[in-house]
């Protein structure tokens, strides 16, 4: 029996915000020095970060965020010993199986930002099974950046504008290239949370980040719970969010 994606219990509440974020993205990091340290092979840190994973989404939804990306691997992440690859793409089979016995009950949309290519043929199906059952949901939107970089993101978007060929040199706009992205229509992160210590971007949602207010913290993502998710959001409301201006 599969156990569900999202579970309903929490003990907190959304109405201690005063302002939610619309928009959450997370850089999961921190899974093997989680595993080094405990003397743990790697994937046991994966395995580990993917429950952190079902916690964290499930507190969100519950909370009322509406839309949540998660960096699960990216384009570079293939130059990882074979062994490591082989048991991240083990886990990402195994969470997507269990949501799709699972999202339509609990009202979760399910999508992938990425390239399908080099995937295994049986997480491709996979993925297009979710993203097909999440056209009828209303829910809180899961995206998985699944073998997705954001230098990639933007290369595909102008590829896809360059091909359409209808538009000229003064056609080209912000809102061109953002229609063209893996994350068409959906708005950009308000709040794009780092574990593990590490201060960079990592090559994630680098058009969509522009305005985005970031939150790093040394605690390794096998670790972060509701109460990091907590301190995260009391930061966010504390910011003042200008946009470029005064």
């Amino acid at each position: 029996m599969l156990i569900p994606l999202f579970r309903k219990k929490t003990k907190f509440s959304g109405q201690e915000f005063k302002t939610l974020p619309v928009h959450i993205a997370i850089i999961m990091d921190g899974n093997g020095r989680w595993a080094k340290a405990r003397g743990l092979p790697r994937s046991a840190g994966h395995a580990a970060g993917s429950e952190t994973f079902k916690r964290v989404a499930t507190y969100l939804n519950n909370i009322g965020i509406k839309y949540l990306t998660i960096y699960a691997f990216s384009t570079e992440n293939w130059r990882r010993p074979k062994e490591e690859v082989s048991a991240i793409m083990s886990l990402l089979e195994k969470y997507t199986l269990e949501a799709l016995d699972t999202m339509e009950k609990d009202n979760i949309r399910l999508f992938f930002w990425g390239t399908r290519d080099n995937l295994p043929d049986r997480i491709v199906s996979l993925i297009e099974s979710a993203e097909e059952k999440s056209v009828k949901l209303t829910g809180m939107q899961v995206n998985v950046c699944l073998n997705y970089g954001g230098r990639l993101d933007i290369v595909n978007a102008v590829k896809k504008i360059v091909s359409d060929g209808n538009l000229s040199e003064n056609d080209i706009t912000e809102d061109v290239i953002s229609d063209n992205l893996f994350s068409a229509g959906i708005p950009d992160p308000d709040l794009i949370i780092r574990p593990s210590g590490e201060l960079r971007i990592s090559n994630f949602l680098l058009w969509q980040s522009a305005y985005s207010e970031f939150y790093f913290t040394d605690r390794l993502w096998p670790d972060f719970g509701e109460k990091d998710i907590n301190r995260a959001l009391h930061d966010f409301e504390n910011r003042k969010r200008r946009f470029g201006g005064v």
